[in-house]
């Protein structure tokens, strides 16, 4: 489904600002997938997800999707196939414009449609309705509103609706429950894996959480400055504690993770 071969990056090279973003970086997902990933700031996650989104082009290395080379495609064709939220909930969605707007131009660039709410008809309007009411969050009512007078919570469950109403072949997490207060956030992953099982979808889910880590989805990457030092599935897993992989983690790197947010996630 996806492939990275030897993906790698580089920003400001040749300057005093040099870094290392990513060194040879390769990863295969299969139809189904679901990763989560940890790793401290600067470790490269979000720069992994520029790089399979298009954000930039990588310096080195080959990106393949559904056996599709999507190296020097850019941004705004992938997004027809990969669907992406941020940390941000202001980030995935127009607050200006309505529910009902938002879904439209979500769906329209999904389907390949360049503009126009013209195109949008009653069975589209019924269709959001129908998606909106499966959130249990009494959007279907709100459709003609504002995203603008939304919750914080309210603005990533339907950008979650957004990023997978037209199915991609891959979704990309960054963090997406990071900015909500813990209820919420519980609310939003259940949502996310609700989605994710019952489209099929490949996913790959950067977290802060290392319980999280090891029991959303079928494998658990980490990675350390430019590398995925770890790759987890099945029985390891399955049998792995958040203090094994912490230990697995500074026996592959030569150092202990020093991210506070991910080390006080494990108390929890």
């Amino acid at each position: 489904m996806l492939d990275l071969k030897n993906i790698g990056k580089t920003f400001n090279p040749g300057t005093v600002n040099e870094k290392v973003a990513l060194e040879n970086v390769n990863l295969h997902l299969d139809d189904g997938d679901f990763a989560t990933i940890v790793g401290s700031n600067g470790a490269g996650k979000s720069t992994l997800f520029n790089a399979i989104a298009g954000e930039f082009i990588a310096d080195t290395g080959m990106i393949t999707l559904d056996g599709r080379d999507i190296t020097f495609l850019p941004d705004f064709k992938r997004s027809k196939a990969i669907g992406r939220m941020f940390q941000d909930p202001l980030r995935g969605t127009a607050p200006h414009m309505t529910i009902e707007e938002n879904l439209a131009l979500a769906f329209l660039r999904a389907s390949g449609h360049t503009s126009a709410f013209s195109r949008i008809n009653k069975k589209d309007r019924e269709l959001f309705a129908e998606k909106l009411s499966a959130l249990g969050l009494g959007l279907e009512d709100r459709m003609k509103q504002p995203v603008g007078l939304l919750s914080g919570g309210q603005r990533q469950a339907l950008t979650l609706l957004m990023a997978t109403l037209v199915t991609p072949k891959l979704l990309l997490l960054d963090e997406h429950t990071a900015a909500l207060d813990p209820g919420t956030a519980d609310k939003v992953l259940e949502l996310t894996k609700k989605i994710v099982a019952e489209n099929h979808l490949t996913c790959l889910m950067i977290t802060h959480n290392m319980h999280d880590a090891l029991t959303l989805g079928n494998r658990t990457l980490m990675m350390d400055h430019g590398h995925i030092v770890l790759d987890i599935s099945g029985g390891e897993r399955a049998h792995t504690t958040v203090d094994g992989l912490l230990d697995r983690f500074a026996e592959n790197v030569g150092h202990a993770l020093d991210n506070d947010r991910i080390l006080l996630s494990k108390e929890k």
